[in-house]
């Protein structure tokens, strides 16, 4: 593909006023939703009535419908071209889904008008027919370029793997991917298959091409780290719109980049969006071609959907009235804290954190009667943050949204080791393996060769702490989705022995522990996990 991409956004800007250029598209997009369909508050859980009312809320569907709605609408009048993306992962996070299961997120998802979705990982929580839900219910195409679904009957020809959208009198061709670890974070089943990604990108990008399709967008669900690794290998792309690490780009305090990241590909420079996750944020992209079919100018910021923009009332009313058989579960007081308990996936999914501590110690102290001694959580299955206050099992279930049982088992403690390494084989990509436990101290070295990034692991004896005994057996407990091998634990599955997967729901677990620790409860960290 043709291509005059310059490294940077300013660059182009500069650029752009002698390029005439003759095309130019606005791309709004969303990543990692995760069922917010209220709004949420600075932790990233559902908002409550006290911060409602100070007018402190982000996002919702409502607000957001109002923006694209908004923008959308203006830019048409000005007659500019808008297309209106998802990049996955509408589903699992709150109540919503909980009690819905993609019901909702398939009537807002229309009523908000969306052009295209990416599959993200967590539709298949609920396994292929979860995502048929969504995949027969939109009124748009759901797609996922390396997924072979011809022995699925629930997804065959109805999920594709590519498009094109004819806007402003111009084909644009989407391709799609999604990570490949999917089968080990959520429940696609044996009849999803999955292929190489870059080579599906490089084979779909190829057939649009072949078809005449020069203006071609990415639309993936792979996070920002392998967003940039396909951009480099995969020719023809003109941008990216990614998710699934919930990055957040701009110029904004916190962000990881700018927006949009501009990576080298084997035709050129091209842009990379993403828009943090549940809402909060509606990414904006300008895309503009010259008459050449070259790529001159990519910019834009995403916006923060604050409280200075207005809920769509229709949708505001729908919400409400279908939060309305869920409020009761949501207000029911459970515990009260005398300070924030820290969820937030940039510490769990890293280091100690305050919720892996509070969790892991709530499993252990649930079962510890049982002889067990270990408790090891995913940091992925940590799904928000608690303030200081009342806490709702609304809030509980924001944390712990995903119905999972407390599994108890015995484990040889050099497989313990051997989950450990597991946890941290993904560190710079934040992802959700990472151990947080309980009854166990460990060092991780995130830069020490495959096999050797966990070292000093000990276990509690009594009041003090002694060197894990690789060949004796340890009581452990995780949760029910872990023991069979989720989040790349597939040492829990293989070498587990005695498992029992089906205790309590571990959102209870987590509530009753907060109740019991009483309301001056202060979480802690005590240097359980060290990292060089």
């Amino acid at each position: 593909m043709k291509r005059a991409f310059l490294v940077s956004v300013a660059s182009l800007a500069l650029n752009a006023g002698a390029a005439q250029a003759d095309y130019t598209l606005h791309v709004l997009h969303i990543n990692d939703f995760h069922s917010r369909i209220e709004s949420i508050n600075k932790y990233d859980a559902t908002c409550d009535a006290e911060t409602l009312a100070k007018n402190e809320c982000f996002g919702g569907v409502a607000r957001l419908a109002t923006k694209i709605n908004e923008l959308r609408n203006q830019l048409k009048s000005e007659g500019q071209n808008v297309v209106v993306l998802d990049a996955g992962d509408q589903y699992q996070g709150s109540l919503f889904y909980t009690t819905y299961k993609g019901k909702d997120t398939v009537e807002f998802m229309n009523a908000i008008g969306f052009d295209a979705m990416a599959v993200g990982n967590h539709e298949f929580d609920d396994g292929p027919a979860g995502l048929q839900l969504l995949a027969e219910g939109v009124k748009f195409p759901v797609i996922s370029g390396n997924l072979d679904l011809s022995q699925s009957p629930e997804l065959k020809g109805k999920v594709g793997d590519k498009l094109t959208l004819e806007v402003g009198g111009e084909k644009i061709g989407i391709v799609s991917a999604l990570a490949m670890d999917t089968p080990e974070t959520a429940s696609p089943g044996d009849k999803v298959i999955f292929q190489d990604d870059i080579d599906s990108l490089k084979a779909d990008v190829q057939e649009l091409t072949d078809s005449g399709v020069s203006k071609i967008l990415a639309l993936t669900h792979e996070g920002y780290k392998r967003d940039q690794e396909i951009v480099a290998e995969v020719g023809g792309i003109d941008a990216l719109i990614g998710g699934h690490s919930h990055t957040l780009l701009g110029d904004m305090d916190g962000a990881e980049g700018p927006y949009p990241t501009v990576a080298k590909g084997p035709d050129g420079e091209v842009p990379i969006v993403t828009a943090y996750a549940y809402g909060k944020y509606l990414g904006h992209l300008t895309l503009t071609w010259d008459d050449n079919g070259k790529l001159i100018k990519a910019e834009g910021q995403p916006i923060l959907l604050d409280g200075s923009i207005a809920e769509d009332p229709t949708l505001a009313a729908r919400v409400k009235e279908m939060a309305a058989p869920i409020e009761k579960l949501k207000q029911k007081l459970v515990a009260e804290t005398k300070a924030p308990i820290d969820g937030s996936r940039e510490t769990c999914r890293q280091k100690e954190c305050e919720m892996g501590v509070v969790v892991a110690d709530a499993m252990l102290d649930r079962v510890k009667a049982q002889g067990v001694t270990v408790a090891i959580a995913n940091g992925g299955g940590l799904r928000a943050s608690i303030d200081a206050g009342p806490v709702t099992m609304g809030e509980v279930l924001s944390v712990l949204p995903f119905q999972n049982t407390l599994s108890t088992f015995k484990l040889k403690g050099a497989d313990i080791v051997a989950a450990l390494e597991n946890g941290a084989s993904q560190y710079d990509d934040k992802a959700g393996r990472f151990a947080q436990v309980a009854g166990l101290k460990y060092t991780v070295d995130p830069k020490a060769e495959v096999g050797k990034r966990i070292s000093d692991v000990q276990v509690r004896d009594g009041d003090a702490w002694k060197p894990i005994d690789l060949a004796a057996t340890y009581g452990v407990v995780s949760n029910n989705y872990m023991r069979g091998g989720g989040d790349g634990y597939k040492i829990f599955a293989t070498n587990a022995t005695e498992a029992y997967d089906f205790g309590p729901d571990l959102a209870d677990v987590l509530a009753e522990y907060l109740a019991k620790s009483g309301p001056g409860f202060v979480p802690e960290l005590d240097g359980r996990i060290t990292v060089k």
